[in-house]
């Protein structure tokens, strides 16, 4: 595993990364707050928790967290079946503690399990969502919420459609300027960046904001028809003064805590935060240039605690979020410094300037996403799952596939479906390899054995004659379960009454010798 540069060396590649990933992470904030019923204040405050208190706790370098777009559903209809908002937020610290229970219980270690091609097939899929979901806002079509996973949508169109309606029929000049210009841009710049001097840490998805304000200014002056109104911009909540702000924050009513609705929407959060958590890091630890390892169950953790503290400020749940996160490998980070950064930069940006951030075009966002939408769905990713083989090539495809036309946690619980019946498939191939020679038999177990291998096993014991010397080669295993175990002792005991000299040889059988080499069996082990 690579060790992790210092936080005080690794500033320079990780303040141009924060910068992006608060970018990126703003219209997000507010566009799952809006899809959920939620003020659009807590879409914020769970943008902030997510980038200091999990980026603070979280030992994941490069794992961004805040609100995500694959809870909307299960928070839009809390809040409307709950008694009131207060009363979700109490849910909200519930699942919470529920996680860090989950973290004790070491519960983390099921992400281990999920097949890379599924793991790969989710960031390709999130690659072409950004894309798919983004070209309708650079053209000034903004019918869905920032952030949306979705592919039916909620008035029963779906990504295709509004992608055809954002590209031939709705499309809004002053916004189609301004995000052409500034995709084009930003492929420019990664070919483009100086590799020397100050303008080398002059992060390009900046530029790209910067350039979209000024061009929005310059339309408002010299040609008012281009000129972008306030639905194409993004839309902070403006507070009056300090008490104003401190207004915006909301304390959780825990009145409801012996009721069993509250119960059940804090078990589903849990749940399924702590999932969303699992499969983002695990994904972030495959594209993390240095190949680092994150704790999983110490995740469950600080993902618990930053639920704890954004449902006692009025936030929505948080989880650790693929796109943010992406961007946040993208732009080259290098430690968690880039996380926490990124959620102070959003709450000095919503407490000091929320009037500024309000001049920024969705459309140049929209760029910012789309470029890394490419980066993550890049063709020579599918390329190089072709080349692995269909074991892996099909997997993949079929996550990706399902996240497309489903939304990502649907989408990933089909994929590893796929991926699972692939591994079935594997473990039915040939095992075992028996051969003859005369008298001399071989048996030998090419892999581990379990119990789907019970039948090969006994076929091939079938086969040695009377009067044999058979030697069980167990060498190349490092476990065989205990109903292939039960076959083998039961061949050793008969074959005393069948002149059988039997030998077991290996590692395995030597550690499982109480188990195999029974004194009444008359085994040796070669």
């Amino acid at each position: 595993m690579t060790k992790s540069p210092s936080i005080l060396s690794s500033w320079r590649a990780d303040l141009p990364a924060s910068i992006v990933v608060s970018l990126v992470a703003l219209p997000l904030c507010l566009g799952v707050a809006l899809a959920s019923g939620a003020p659009l204040f807590s879409g914020l405050i769970a943008g902030i928790v997510g980038g200091i208190v999990v980026g603070v706790l979280s030992r994941s370098p490069l794992s961004v967290s805040g609100p995500a777009a694959g809870l909307t559903v299960i928070v839009f209809d809390a809040i409307q079946s709950l008694p009131s908002y207060q009363v979700f937020l109490a849910a909200v610290v519930l699942a919470g503690i529920l996680q860090i229970a989950f973290s004790v219980s070491r519960a983390g270690v099921l992400s281990e399990f999920v097949p890379s091609s599924v793991i790969t097939g989710m960031l390709a899929a999130i690659g072409l969502i950004l894309i798919l979901k983004q070209v309708p806002f650079a053209f000034g079509y903004e019918k869905e919420f920032e952030g949306s996973e979705k592919f039916i949508e909620a008035d029963g169109g779906n990504t295709l459609s509004s992608l055809w309606f954002g590209l031939l029929e709705r499309v809004t000049p002053g916004a189609a300027i301004i995000g052409v210009a500034c995709i084009v841009f930003l492929f420019a710049w990664d070919k483009m960046k100086p590799k020397q001097g100050p303008l080398k840490l002059l992060p390009g998805p900046l530029v790209v904001v910067l350039l979209g304000v000024v061009a929005n200014t310059l339309f408002a002056v010299v040609s008012p028809d281009l000129a972008l109104g306030a639905k194409h911009l993004v839309q902070v909540p403006i507070a009056k003064g300090f008490d104003g702000f401190v207004g915006l924050f909301t304390l959780p009513d825990f009145s409801q805590i012996g009721t069993a609705a509250l119960w059940t929407t804090a078990i589903t959060l849990a749940i399924v935060a702590s999932l969303e958590s699992l499969l983002s890091v695990k994904a972030v630890d495959e594209i993390d240039p240095r190949r680092r390892s994150t704790d999983k169950n110490w995740e469950l953790l600080a993902q618990g605690s930053g639920n704890i503290v954004s449902g006692m400020i009025g936030g929505l749940p948080v989880t650790s979020v693929i796109v943010r996160s992406s961007a946040n490998v993208m732009s080259g980070a290098e430690t968690k410094a880039s996380t926490i950064m990124h959620g102070l930069w959003l709450l000095l940006s919503v407490a000091l300037i929320p009037a500024v951030l309000n001049l920024i075009p969705l459309s140049a966002l929209a760029a910012v996403l789309i470029h890394t939408g490419y980066k993550l769905a890049n063709p020579a990713l599918f390329i190089e799952r072709f080349r692995q083989g269909f074991t892996q090539f099909i997997p993949f495809v079929v996550t990706v596939v399902a996240i497309l036309f489903t939304d990502l946690l649907i989408g990933i619980v089909i994929g590893l479906a796929v991926g699972f019946v692939f591994v079935v498939a594997r473990n039915f191939r040939p095992a075992i390899t028996f051969a003859v020679d005369g008298e001399d038999c071989l048996l030998r177990a090419r892999r581990n054995l379990y119990f789907i291998h019970k039948y090969e096993l006994q076929q091939a014991l079938n086969k040695v004659p009377d009067g044999a010397v058979l030697v069980i080669d167990l060498s190349s295993t490092n476990y065989v379960d205990l109903d292939n175990v039960d076959i083998i002792n039961a061949f050793i005991k008969g074959a005393a009454f069948r002149n059988i000299d039997v030998h077991v040889r290996g590692d395995v059988a030597e550690r499982t010798a109480p188990m195999i080499n029974a004194p009444s069996y008359g085994v040796r082990f070669a």
